[in-house]
């Protein structure tokens, strides 16, 4: 937040009186940009940092991926029932409820993230995970303890759930603040990039457990595999974080080396994670970043969780025909995702994030019918279309986000704003949809609901400014190189003359 203007905290006679003395207040408290004061980046720096909060989030999402792609199998394992809709509604709530503790786990990591730093915040993220889905595959079943199988697993889901809480605010801002403004698409695309991996990991371990088990094996003993596996990957994502050099900007509030100018020092000094002040006077902006994850989320949770059990449950097919579509449809999506980062650099967030936005209201109905053909081509063709439109928001959101909010208050406004928008949109998605599906008896629902969410989300990209190109609010400009710094300094005009 800016430093108060120096007229309106003054006695207007005692500005009137040294209009000299008050013009050096100003120019103290807004200063003209000097060569110091930009932030050079170090190439080696920025990759190693995006590179480990990259697959850190890769091993977070493997975690929480194989739950969603396991919904079927763990809804008989763990609510045994008459009624398999019961058992996927009982399941996919179950899902839900780690999203409900995610705004909690934003407002405790997000202010512990300006306190001690993000990177031990996202390594004590990671480490939460891990437990929580390690001790999901040790859980003995309904069979066996009876109702006490379904309280453990909700219970270590919200272990999950409050861990997240910390993840996606926690490593866009680290990326955002390491990153040159010119590139900020470019290297934030990689946190996603992180986010699909997990998700194909994850896929990828289930498809093979479905195609050499049987539904007996699976139910018995097989779906506890993934689970486990999730207790050393969390050790490699651990040991990653914990190599993670902290942000100039932390740096700095430690003390450290850093560099900025005296604007920004009061700016990143006063982070305090003071969650009142965020409410109060950041809510417009809040409002805008719930409106624009939710949309997001609705649609990412629709296609990459939900649309496995949707071809299984809704549509007949095999768990193993529709991860395997699923599967490809992703790895296409990891491949073009940088490229779509470079895209939101060279042309600006917005018209990425509408188009995304535009392609859902537009094509989901259209893809959904495709899909309820019931060909191999057919479905692949309209989880495409789908997957393109998501990928223009996979590309550029993790950019995006962190832009929205000043330096003081980036991890802790983030967090809040992103888990809310989480916990309320994208966690209760399957869940929601197979409800409407159930009481509506349309198969169609997950299009409409894809679409009345990407509405929201035209009016939000609508409303917000384009950050692409730009310093973060609250922090000096930050480059590749010094002969970008020299050209900037360079293009301020000059000093006005009193």
């Amino acid at each position: 937040m800016a430093a108060p203007d120096p007229h309106q905290a003054a006695d207007p006679e005692a500005v009137k009186r040294h209009p000299a003395l008050f013009r050096a207040i100003r120019k103290r408290q807004n200063p003209r940009l000097r060569r110091t004061d930009i932030t050079v980046t170090d190439d080696q720096a920025v990759k190693r940092a995006v590179k480990a909060a990259s697959l850190g989030n890769a091993m977070e999402w493997f975690d929480f991926g194989i739950y969603s792609y396991l919904a079927v199998t763990i809804g008989h394992v763990f609510f045994p029932s008459g009624n398999d809709t019961t058992q996927l509604l009982s399941s996919f709530a179950t899902f839900a409820v780690a999203f409900l503790v995610r705004p909690l786990g934003g407002m405790f990591f997000g202010p512990m993230g300006d306190k001690i730093g993000r990177k031990k915040v996202l390594a004590l993220t990671m480490i939460l995970m891990a437990i929580g889905t390690f001790a999901i595959g040790l859980i003995p079943s309904h069979d066996t303890i009876g109702i006490w199988a379904a309280v453990l697993l909700i219970v270590f889901r919200m272990l999950q759930g409050f861990s997240t809480g910390g993840e996606y605010g926690g490593a866009s801002t680290f990326i955002a603040e390491y990153a040159p403004d010119k590139r900020r698409g470019f290297f934030g695309s990689f946190l996603e990039f992180g986010t699909l991996a997990g998700y194909v990991g994850a896929a990828g371990l289930v498809t093979a457990l479905y195609a050499v088990l049987d539904t007996g094996q699976m139910e018995s003993w097989g779906w506890r595999v993934p689970f486990l596996v999730a207790g050393p990957l969390g050790m490699v994502g651990l040991y990653l974080r914990l190599r993670l050099d902290e942000t100039p900007a932390f740096q700095k509030l430690e003390g450290g080396t850093a560099h900025a100018t005296e604007a920004a020092d009061h700016v990143e000094t006063t982070a305090k994670g003071d969650l009142a002040k965020i409410f109060r006077q950041y809510w417009p902006t809040l409002i805008l970043c719930i409106a624009l994850v939710g949309a997001y989320n609705i649609t990412d949770y629709m296609l990459l969780s939900y649309m496995p059990t949707y071809l299984s449950d809704e549509l007949g097919y095999s768990e193993t025909h529709g991860l395997l579509i699923l599967l490809a449809v992703m790895v296409f999506l990891m491949v073009v995702i940088s490229r779509f980062g470079k895209l939101s650099d060279r042309f600006g967030r917005k018209p990425l994030l509408m188009t995304g936005m535009l392609g859902f209201l537009i094509l989901s109905l259209p893809a959904f019918l495709l899909i309820r053909q019931g060909s191999i081509i057919a479905i692949t063709v309209g989880m495409l279309m789908l997957g393109l439109s998501l990928v223009c928001m996979l590309g550029t959101m993790s950019a995006a986000l962190p832009a929205l909010f000043p330096t003081n208050v980036r991890y802790g406004s983030l967090s809040v704003g992103y888990n809310l928008s989480a916990s309320l949109f994208g966690g209760t998605t399957p869940l929601v949809i197979t409800a409407l599906i159930s009481w509506t008896g349309s198969n169609l629902m997950p299009a409409y609901y894809a679409m009345a969410a990407a509405l929201i989300g035209v009016i939000a990209v609508a409303c917000m400014k384009e950050t692409a190109n730009k310093p973060l609010a609250g922090s000096p400009p930050s480059v590749e190189t010094t002969e970008e710094a020299v050209e900037l300094v360079q293009a301020q005009s000059p000093d006005p003359k009193f």
